[in-house]
């Protein structure tokens, strides 16, 4: 072979090798993070309930992935987890990272395509940061059961007496007392099981602290607004009273199941009943955290009834968890549906399961044959 022609496939070689990098497709960022929901088909909602579980338990428990709080983890529209990155020095540094494992993770084929994120700007694969101080379930648990001296309670509300000053009773306690006084009156009708998720809701809300409030203005136990306890019947000096919290949450619930129910079973009444109970207390519960109306058009609501169409019709493939949840993900952006609203439900869920995890609640009434929804 001529020198020159060896000299020119070297030259070419040495171009191919530094050009090569650049030559890969580099993937594009999609403008918009809900075009990447929208084309997502039904059928991938499979398994969605347990991906989010298992990333929300790494959270609330500290463990797994989030065993080092300064992480964030990535996740895609089924929950998958995809990877996680460690945190940067700062918020920018950290969205920066964040966004290039985006880039990465669509590049090589990992997730169906990407958005950047910033601040205040959701990004696609989702990011879930590990660092929820809030989160201390152990500790919400104790003070549920009452452990210490400071979380016993006593008192009257309505035609309600519950405990003394001399031996006052732990929020469970109340929670039984206040629920099956008002179920033996024919006051409420809701699915068994339901008083299980109210206990983790108790948790999630207030992590059971008697004077917890937000900065929205929600207060109590069940961090219920001043508006919806007036509208209880509850007056201002008794807003914070937990037995009138407990009250008047078992209300609202049984006005929700009201305006759900029938548009429920249009829908979903076909389902056999094992599936069908759990499905419905999962949507009281995101009801009770975004509003009846918001869920009932999941279900009825041209724009948004496709989701519920598809698992009504095929609902043998899916678990009750998995239909609750797909409704919600292939809805995100559209309502004010956001991933809060899966997060509230996964976050009640695992503190039920805590509970349900103590010695001394695990063999009792409250948690035997519980209607699992996965």
């Amino acid at each position: 072979m001529p020198a020159h022609t060896t000299l020119a496939l070297r030259l070419l070689l040495a171009l191919l090798l530094v050009a090569g990098p650049a030559m890969k497709a580099v993937a594009a960022p999609v403008e918009n993070w809900q075009d990447i929901i929208r084309k997502a088909p039904y059928w991938s909602s499979q398994g969605v309930y347990s991906n989010i579980l298992d990333i929300r338990r790494w959270v609330l428990e500290e463990s797994g992935y989030c065993s080092d709080p300064e992480r964030h983890l990535l996740f895609d529209h089924r929950g998958q987890f995809l990877g996680y990155i460690s945190n940067g020095k700062d918020s920018e540094q950290t969205q920066q990272r964040l966004n290039a494992t985006r880039k990465a993770m669509a590049g090589s084929g990992r997730s169906t395509g990407w958005t950047p994120g910033g601040d205040g700007i959701t990004g696609y694969p989702f990011a879930l940061g590990c660092d929820q101080p809030h989160a201390r379930l152990a500790e919400a648990r104790a003070r549920y059961l009452g452990r210490s001296s400071g979380d016993g309670l006593w008192g009257r509300w309505d035609d309600l007496d519950f405990a003394s000053e001399q031996s006052p009773g732990s929020l469970h306690e109340a929670l039984l007392y206040v629920t099956r006084t008002r179920q033996q009156q024919q006051r409420i009708d809701l699915p068994e099981g339901l008083i299980r998720y109210l206990a983790g809701m108790i948790l999630i809300e207030s992590g059971a602290r008697a004077r917890a409030h937000s900065t929205a203005g929600a207060i109590g136990i069940l961090q219920l607004t001043p508006r919806v306890l007036s509208d209880c019947g509850i007056a201002a000096n008794n807003h914070w009273h937990r037995l009138a919290q407990l009250d008047c949450a078992l209300k609202l619930m049984m006005q929700n199941a009201r305006n759900l129910q029938p548009v429920f079973d249009e829908r979903f009444g076909h389902l056999p009943q094992a599936k069908k109970d759990p499905l419905f207390s999962l949507m009281l519960i995101q009801a009770y955290h975004g509003g009846a109306t918001r869920v009932s058009r999941l279900l009825n609501d041209e724009e948004l009834d496709g989701a519920a169409r598809y698992f009504a019709e095929h609902h043998e493939r899916f678990s009750a968890g998995d239909i609750a949840f797909g409704m919600i993900f292939h809805n995100l952006g559209r309502n004010r549906l956001g991933l809060a609203s899966l997060y509230y439900v996964a976050d009640v869920e695992l503190a039920t399961e805590a509970l349900c995890q103590h010695r001394e609640l695990r063999d009792t009434g409250f948690c035997k044959n519980q209607a699992a929804p996965l």
